[in-house]
């Protein structure tokens, strides 16, 4: 071994075929950032979908869940179907909180007991329509 070498030669030492070792070419870094922006391009209409189907299940749940406290007060106070709903007496019946509006910011509408206790506001259902979510009776 040569004095003051070390056995493994630094890259300005090894000859390379091209312009040298040091980092990348600008070709390649551009290929790398163009294959990035092709998967996000794919990527967000998948993920604005999913925030989508997200919001819509999370409303037809607080539906759900406020339709059977309704349906058990209502059961437990001898109500007959037409009857007035009493959303204070009701709400003692959820585990969490009543809530009047939905994650959108629209009101629920409250009808009577029996069917139709509790249905989804038309603007809630516009502007989650291409959520493919079947609102059932809500």
């Amino acid at each position: 071994m040569v004095k003051g070498r070390s056995s493994i030669e630094s890259c300005e030492t090894v000859e390379c075929p091209q312009r040298g070792c040091k980092g990348f070419t600008l070709v390649e870094i551009m290929i790398v950032v163009a294959i990035i922006g092709l998967l996000v391009a794919l990527a967000l209409p998948s993920l604005s979908m999913a925030r989508k189907q997200s919001q819509a299940r999370r409303i037809m749940n607080d539906a759900r869940q406020m339709n059977t406290a309704i349906s058990e007060w209502a059961l437990e106070k001898n109500k007959s179907d037409g009857d007035s709903i009493n959303k204070k007496q009701a709400a003692t019946y959820l585990k969490g909180s009543w809530e009047n509006q939905d994650v959108l910011g629209n009101n629920y509408k409250f009808g009577q007991v029996g069917t139709n206790q509790i249905t989804v506001s038309k603007k809630t259902k516009k502007a989650l329509a291409s959520a493919g979510i079947d609102w059932g009776p809500f």
